[in-house]
């Protein structure tokens, strides 16, 4: 089976595996599927041969000889968990809970945490900015109280590490450098044990590669 997933030429992420083309790495290395990937320009994502695959013109996508087309990342991330072994359970219960936790990063705890990174980037200079600022650290500050208070000393959300873990440490790796994390050492520690997988060691020094080889030319 050959997969194709799309990242970008140039990543604004400057290679720290920020890019949501990561996730997707990261699950294909977990279930040790082999993949290509295709860069992307920003001027090509907006033009039509990308418009067809992804209609927001944006990455990753994700193409299998022989199965779907598909975008938003944790769309992928779930078809790569349902298709191999190794990041859902395989108990039903147990497996819905692990797509729960799917949801909660991409539904509960992105918004908030992504709004953040964005408001830094556009938004310092604007005579809002510390307020807006305010606003969405509280945001976060909530959800972190209560993925702390449900992980406790426990290694992983729920039992073994599963894609819901996958999906919810990329996510949480947008606040790495931020004081927030500080307040929270049992989310820094689970972050930890995250990267610390050789899967996602495989998966950031391919996507670290491609900014090297883009900066170097």
């Amino acid at each position: 089976m050959t997969v194709t997933i799309t990242a970008f030429e140039r990543s604004p992420d400057r290679g720290n595996g920020l890019a949501r083309d990561m996730r997707v790495r990261w699950a294909l290395e977990e279930v040790g599927q082999p993949y290509d990937v295709r860069l992307l320009s920003f001027k090509t994502m907006k033009e039509p041969a990308h418009l067809a695959l992804h209609p927001f013109g944006q990455i990753p996508t994700y193409e299998e000889e022989g199965g779907p087309a598909l975008f938003e990342s944790g769309a992928i991330v779930l078809h790569i968990a349902e298709s191999h072994g190794g990041l859902l359970p395989g108990e039903t219960n147990a497996r819905a809970r692990a797509i729960m936790w799917m949801f909660a990063a991409l539904n509960t705890v992105e918004p908030p945490v992504f709004e953040r990174a964005l408001a830094r980037i556009l938004e310092r200079d604007e005579p809002w900015y510390e307020q807006r600022l305010r606003v969405l650290e509280d945001a976060i500050r909530k959800r972190l109280d209560g993925l702390s208070r449900h992980l406790g000393d426990a290694e992983w959300l729920d039992g073994g590490f599963s894609a819901g873990d996958l999906l919810m440490v990329t996510v949480l790796r947008r606040l790495q450098g931020s004081d927030l994390l500080g307040e929270y050492p049992g989310v820094a520690a689970y972050i930890a044990r995250g990267e610390a997988r050789p899967a996602y060691q495989r998966a950031f020094a391919a996507q670290r590669a491609v900014f090297i080889a883009a900066s170097a030319g």
